[in-house]
């Protein structure tokens, strides 16, 4: 998806959040802000670009500016801590489900909530997936999902954001207790935002579960970019029988590159902003289960 008019001020609300997070000092804040709101995709100066590539430019100023390769570091250890501290609630709302692929995959896509581009986000996440346990994903979006799963050997799962990595652990258990197939998870090389790296998936237990492998991008991308991906993740993909893709950035990436994965890829994610709204006919913050004709 390109960027919209709504994507401008989110990133802007985005980069006040990272300023925050880093305990900047009100000078410092300032001067930051300044050199974000001159960078050039955030002058409404060109609209054929996909949000990410803008975060991505976003994120360099930033690195450099908090002279880390990963500032976020610290929100991601707790954001997951957050996460594993309620993981077995998690398995639970899973397995009293009659469906319990059907309530892990809507727990997987409730967790996508948990993002640094979502300003003033629930304190309580375990409170505000709840009561969202009842919003319906599409049937239609299900039962093909289901059906592809159902013949899967190979499955490639696009990993999000941090936090939300303990939902697509359930998630993934869940698909192992009921189906067979192999599951290779694809985190960021370079970290950005509060998106999973290595390290994350090491973190929550995600390395124990799963090969987890590097999606080769060389910079702060939130993302998918095919061809900035290393071989390894492009052969994965070549060969997986389903594609799970996680979370906004990934959809935005992914749904602008014409490729032989499209029809098997699904799409997961909150609808967080008005355009997911429109693309997806859906309210603010309802899942989406999707897949691209």
């Amino acid at each position: 998806m390109l960027i919209k008019p709504d994507c401008i001020p989110c990133i802007l609300r985005m980069s006040v959040t990272a300023m925050r997070a880093l305990h900047m000092d009100e000078s410092r804040s300032r001067s930051l802000y300044r050199r974000i709101a001159q960078y050039p995709g955030l002058r409404g100066e060109t609209w054929n670009v996909v949000s990410p590539s803008i975060i991505e430019g976003i994120m360099d100023i930033i690195k450099k500016s908090a002279e880390a390769s990963d500032p976020f570091s610290l929100l991601k250890w707790k954001q997951n801590k957050r996460a594993l501290e309620v993981e077995q609630q998690i398995a639970s709302i899973i397995q009293e489900e009659a469906d319990p692929l059907h309530g892990a995959v809507r727990l997987a896509i409730l967790g996508n909530m948990i993002d640094l581009m979502v300003q003033d986000g629930p304190s309580d996440f375990m409170h505000w997936i709840r009561s969202r346990l009842q919003v319906p994903i599409s049937d239609a979006a299900y039962e093909r999902f289901r059906e592809r799963l159902s013949r899967a050997r190979l499955v490639a799962y696009m990993g999000d954001n941090s936090g939300e990595i303990v939902f697509d652990k359930q998630l993934i258990k869940t698909i192992k207790a009921h189906y067979s197939p192999e599951i290779v998870f694809v985190v960021r090389s370079t970290a950005t935002m509060n998106d999973v790296t290595l390290r994350e998936a090491e973190d929550t237990g995600m390395k124990e579960l799963v090969p987890v492998i590097e999606n080769g991008i060389q910079g702060p991308f939130p993302g998918t970019s095919l061809k900035r991906c290393s071989q390894e993740v492009r052969d994965l993909l070549s060969r997986a029988d389903l594609i799970i893709s996680k979370g906004g950035g990934n959809f935005d990436s992914l749904s602008e590159e014409e490729t032989e994965f499209t029809e098997k890829t699904t799409f997961m994610l909150l609808s967080k902003c008005q355009p997911y709204c429109d693309v997806f006919g859906t309210n603010l913050h309802e899942p989406v289960l999707a897949h691209l004709p």
